[in-house]
C-alpha cells in the first residue's frame, strides 16, 4: 500500500486529513507536514524526513502537496528527485483527490499519479442550478 505525506503551507494538510478522516474512516501509513511561518526550508526538509521514518523503508510514497512552487513543493520535489522510482508528487491537493487517493492505492504508484491526475481534472466543477418557473 502507497505510503501518503501531505504536506501545506499552514494546518491545511492537517484539516484535510481529519475531514477525510471524517467521510473515509481512519488510514494507516499518512502523515501530514505543516510549513509554518518563519521557518526554513531546512525545518521542512526535517519534518519530512520526520515523516517519511514513519513508513517502512519499502514502502512507495505519494506527496500531496498543496501548491506547485511553493515550499513543501520544493522541498518534496529533493526528496521525490532522489527516488523518482518509488515517490511521485503532486500539487493541488484537495478533499477528493484525498479521499480518492485513498480509494486507489492498492495500485501501483504510476498508476495511482495517473489517475490523480485525471480526476483532479475533473473535480472542479461548475453548479448550474436547472431554471425553471414554479405554478405553469
Amino acid at each position: 500500500m502507497i505510503a501518503i505525506v501531505i504536506a501545506s503551507h499552514g494546518d491545511l494538510a492537517e484539516g484535510l486529513l481529519q475531514s477525510a478522516t471524517m467521510i473515509f474512516g481512519k488510514q494507516t501509513n499518512v502523515a501530514t507536514v505543516i510549513f509554518k511561518d518563519r521557518e526554513t526550508s531546512d525545518d521542512l526538509m526535517i519534518k519530512f524526513k520526520t515523516a517519511l521514518s514513519k513508513f517502512d523503508a519499502a514502502d512507495s510514497v505519494l506527496f500531496l502537496v498543496d501548491l506547485w512552487g511553493g515550499s513543501p513543493f520544493t522541498v518534496a520535489g529533493q526528496i521525490v528527485s532522489r527516488q523518482p522510482e518509488q515517490m511521485a508528487m503532486i500539487s493541488g491537493v484537495n478533499l477528493p483527490i484525498l479521499m480518492d487517493a485513498f480509494t486507489i492505492r492498492d495500485q501501483p504508484l504510476d498508476k495511482v499519479v495517473a489517475h490523480l491526475e485525471r480526476s483532479g481534472q475533473k473535480g472542479i466543477r461548475h453548479f448550474e442550478p436547472e431554471t425553471h418557473n414554479e405554478g405553469e
